[in-house]
């Protein structure tokens, strides 16, 4: 696997926009100690070898009615190509789902949802999910807190040994 490696301005720059991506490339080149023009060129860069992929909003999942979250793990059979495309096309549709895993191991699936209650989870799993004749195990688990890593920045290279 190829990995990238970022000098000190890029992970700075990163850093900064994971951050507040709204920061103008003034405000980034001041915190920097950089010129506006190099500020500017290194996020072309970073954007053109695919490193930043777009800016995003941080919404309150509470306050637009969806307080609840669960991890809804899913076992699949038979576990080949056409079943995992079909069942991810059909996961792509739903709007409970907040994101989801591909998986290896026993559990073919793992299912971020957000929805209003409890009542809402229990409808969504045993009502939409376990209708899918495909499917032969699903485990629900309730997420009391989630923290959501804000920064990520690269790891420090390994060295060979």
């Amino acid at each position: 696997m190829l990995t990238t490696v970022l000098d000190e301005l890029d992970t700075a720059l990163l850093t900064l926009l994971q951050e507040d991506a709204r920061l103008t490339n003034k405000e980034l080149a001041a915190r920097l100690h950089v010129a506006q023009s190099t500020c500017l060129e290194r996020i072309r860069r970073l954007t053109k070898r695919g490193i930043l992929r777009g800016q995003h909003v941080d919404v309150d999942l509470r306050k637009i009615g969806r307080g609840t979250q669960a991890m809804v793990n899913v076992q699949l059979r038979p576990p080949n190509r056409a079943v995992i495309e079909s069942f991810e096309a059909f996961v792509a549709s739903l709007p409970e789902v907040l994101s989801y895993f591909v998986m290896s191991g026993s559990d073919d699936f793992l299912l971020h949802v957000a929805v209003a209650d409890n009542e809402q989870l229990s409808a969504f799993v045993l009502d939409r999910l376990t209708q899918r004749r495909e499917i032969v195990h699903v485990r629900t688990s309730v997420i009391f807190s989630h923290v959501r890593r804000s920064v990520v920045v690269p790891l420090p290279a390994r060295e060979e040994a």
